[in-house]
């Protein structure tokens, strides 16, 4: 995503608005808090409020840039909507958010709603784990 793409989801190029992006782009984490993206910005030197980084992420999100995930026994994380639809397992001891695709999960979730008479419009699927015991 570039300066662009702020222009065509009806945004102002603003500093703060390219430097929070550039967070989201370039961490190797694709889940962000905006607590964690306000302390990459301070490492950083940049002088970007928290308040500044919760209202453009909220914008963002309104422009469809990038979704808000609310997994259960942590904060709002946020990535990019520039990937192909996958879900997620959250780790219940780390808080480790792994991504992934599964075409037969995938295949069952329409089938079921078309057994009750409807379609997906969108989804979202999360699984919560541990560890496994040795």
């Amino acid at each position: 995503m570039d300066n662009q793409d702020l222009r065509k989801a009806g945004l102002k190029v603003t500093l703060p608005r390219v430097k929070i992006l550039q967070q989201l782009e370039k961490s190797e984490e694709r889940h962000l808090s905006a607590e964690d993206i306000y302390k990459s910005l301070m490492d950083s030197g940049e002088d970007v409020g928290l308040a500044t980084v919760y209202r453009v992420l909220t914008q963002f999100e309104q422009a469809g840039m990038v979704l808000r995930h609310n997994f259960e026994g942590g904060s709002a994380v946020f990535e990019l909507a520039d990937e192909d639809h996958h879900d997620h397992m959250v780790c219940m001891e780390t808080g480790d958010v792994i991504e992934f695709m599964d075409d037969v999960i995938e295949k069952r979730q329409h089938a079921i709603a078309e057994e009750h008479g409807y379609e997906i419009v969108d989804h979202s699927l999360v699984l919560y784990v541990k560890p496994k015991k040795k």
